[in-house]
């Protein structure tokens, strides 16, 4: 293990980080909250210890191995949950625990909060809250990965530990910076259009910047504790709709379409096919309800209602407008569980991401086939390829261990003394970072014990992390090789 090198990183990552804690220091001097000082602090706190890391070994050429890669992101995420949270620990006083978990939930863009009375934080507060869920979106490791080669740090291992899907190495361009350029160029310019579009429905600067920082990033949180209900408009609702489906679909599409200017290609790929047409189906099923059990009577409300919730989980948003933990029949059940589903691999959404789910269905269905014709050669394909038995065995790996995840931290919840229902929406809400759950945590997650919010607090690292990354170093392999 090169000590080194992963002091190099996490020391560059640590300085980097701390850069983004201008933005919320001239928001609290525009005006004058007086949170400018606990911002100064954290600043250089995170600038010291990341200057004491790096110093010593900043004349080394680091190139990272696939262990140290693991190790570096793992330590980072981590490291961020405590740094990050103690702008909310001097200004809105809470706890330790408290705070790691709104730090944590804010950078694995969940949206979980232990927060009430949001419409009364100061603006510098709320401002951090929504630009940290827009750093940890695409995530604070890529675009660093698109920095390092001004410092000679090779960037492969950490972009993919970092990057979220079952097919980590593949890049959109030949070299791996300027792949991670080339997506964080997207999705600042989504960002940007995000923010107009809110401006121009009916927001205004600070609330439509704040929100388009959520919306892109799928993390969910608002500025308002009623989240985007505060506002009562279809327009802004639609607005998010649009935004939060941009955000879920797999960015390399997004960087294919734009620069072979061809929107088809959004059609062509089967995952982003099969993801619309989940969304389509979902939402006529929850319309159909919400109109026929009296929820939202009239046609048009049901369906703007059904719409933008079901948008809002698939995608592991958790913006609210109605309050679906209150829905008839089974809906609210109904949609924590496509929120396992999730959003397109290679995008900001959580879950387990649809071409896994994809490639599970169609390995139940070859499975069914080999008992028809047991000689038979039945190889999976996806878009026309033929998928490797390695990526197919990764995927069910995956899948075993994510639903042992699940089953395990409902236990854990449980025992921490949440009811059957609430532990298992909060483990959906955080191991899918998805944020709202129902019964005990549908408002907010202030009521769980200090000993359920670490359990969530590792859910969303697993989550965020897609388990692989978090597991591997508790490997005892992984120390021997």
């Amino acid at each position: 293990m090169r000590v080194g090198a992963i002091r190099y990183v996490l020391g560059a990552l640590l300085s980097l980080y701390s850069l983004t804690l201008l933005p919320p220091i001239a928001v609290s001097l525009g005006f004058g909250d007086g949170e400018a000082r606990h911002f100064l602090l954290t600043l250089a706190l995170t600038a010291g210890a990341g200057l004491a890391l790096w110093l010593p070994v900043c004349r080394r050429r680091v190139e990272l191995g696939r262990r140290e890669g693991f190790l570096v992101v793992v330590l980072f995420w981590t490291t961020l949950g405590v740094i990050g949270s103690l702008p909310f620990h001097f200004s809105p006083h809470l706890g330790f625990t408290d705070a790691v978990f709104e730090a944590l939930s804010g950078f694995t863009t969940t949206g979980a909060t232990v927060i009430r009375g949001l419409d009364g934080l100061p603006p510098s507060i709320l401002w951090y809250r929504q630009q940290i869920q827009w750093l940890g979106g695409m995530g604070i490791v890529v675009l660093a990965v698109a920095l390092f080669p001004m410092l000679g740090v090779g960037g492969m291992q950490l972009y993919r530990a970092e990057t979220p899907g079952p097919m980590k190495d593949e890049k959109l361009t030949p070299r791996i910076a300027h792949t991670a350029q080339s997506l964080w160029l997207i999705y600042v310019g989504l960002t940007v259009l995000c923010a107009l579009a809110y401006r121009v429905a009916g927001m205004d600067w600070f609330d439509a910047v704040g929100h388009a920082f959520s919306t892109i990033s799928t993390g969910g949180f608002s500025t308002h504790d009623a989240s985007l209900g505060y506002f009562d408009n279809p327009w802004i609702e639609a607005v998010a709709d649009v935004f939060m489906l941009a955000g879920a679909l797999n960015f390399g599409i997004h960087y294919l379409a734009l620069h072979r200017r061809r929107p088809g290609l959004y059609l062509r790929d089967p995952e982003a096919r099969a993801f619309l047409a989940v969304v389509l189906a979902a939402t006529a099923l929850v319309a159909v309800l919400l109109a026929v059990l009296g929820r939202h009577p009239a046609p048009g409300e049901a369906l703007r209602y059904a719409l933008f919730q079901v948008i809002s989980v698939v995608t592991s948003t958790g913006f609210t407008t109605d309050a679906f933990a209150s829905w008839p029949s089974f809906l609210p059940i109904f949609l924590i569980y496509i929120s396992f589903i999730g959003g397109c691999a290679g995008s900001t959404a959580g879950g387990m991401k649809v071409v896994r789910v994809l490639l599970l269905l169609k390995q139940g269905v070859r499975e069914v086939g080999r008992l028809v014709h047991p000689r038979g050669v039945l190889p999976i394909k996806l878009g026309g390829h033929v998928m490797s038995e390695t990526v197919v065995g990764a995927v069910w790996g995956f899948f075993a261990l994510y639903m042992a995840a699940t089953a395990t931290l409902t236990m854990l919840m449980v025992a921490a003394g949440l009811d059957v229902l609430s532990a298992f929406s909060a483990v959906a809400a955080t191991l899918n970072v998805l944020g709202p759950g129902l019964g005990e945590v549908a408002a907010n997650f202030a009521s769980v014990s200090t000993a359920g919010k670490w359990v969530l607090i590792l859910s969303m690292l697993l989550g965020r992390l897609e388990l692989f990354t978090l597991l591997v170093i508790l490997s005892p392999g992984f120390w021997r090789g």
